[in-house]
């Protein structure tokens, strides 16, 4: 999809490891990626560009996912910006939460990629669709 190009990812997960995964598996889909190891990156980020969508892993040191995207909803530049949340963390009360607190979906870890490419497709064909 050649469209693709025009979408900025930012991707927030402090494992190395899955950082450069889907880091590898978006850019060669064509996305433009940024990576951040923890909240305080993502948000220097953030401050001097817009993505057009996070991926957002829960368990971080210092800054949890879950503080993360309740502060990112308060900023008039981030409140409407789609989050994916790819985590470990898959019971029901934890997935409920990360929803109403404004996630738009959610990928279990381990991360299965095929699923994660077609719901980043989906978010962010449905959300930035041109009229």
């Amino acid at each position: 999809m050649e469209e693709t190009r025009d979408f900025k990812i930012l991707v927030v997960d402090d494992s190395t490891t899955n950082v450069v995964l889907l880091e590898a598996i978006l850019d060669e889909k064509g996305y433009q990626i940024e990576t951040a190891l923890n909240a305080k990156e993502a948000y220097a980020i953030i401050e001097r560009e817009s993505p057009d969508l996070i991926l957002l892993d829960l368990l971080m040191p210092k800054i949890s996912g879950f503080d993360f995207l309740e502060e990112i909803r308060k900023i008039d530049k981030t409140k409407n910006t789609p989050v994916i949340v790819v985590s470990a963390l898959t019971d029901e009360e934890n997935v409920e939460r990360i929803m109403s607190m404004g996630a738009i979906d959610f990928v279990k870890k381990p991360i299965d990629l095929q699923y994660l490419v077609e719901r980043v497709e989906k978010v962010l064909f449905k959300a930035y669709k041109t009229h």
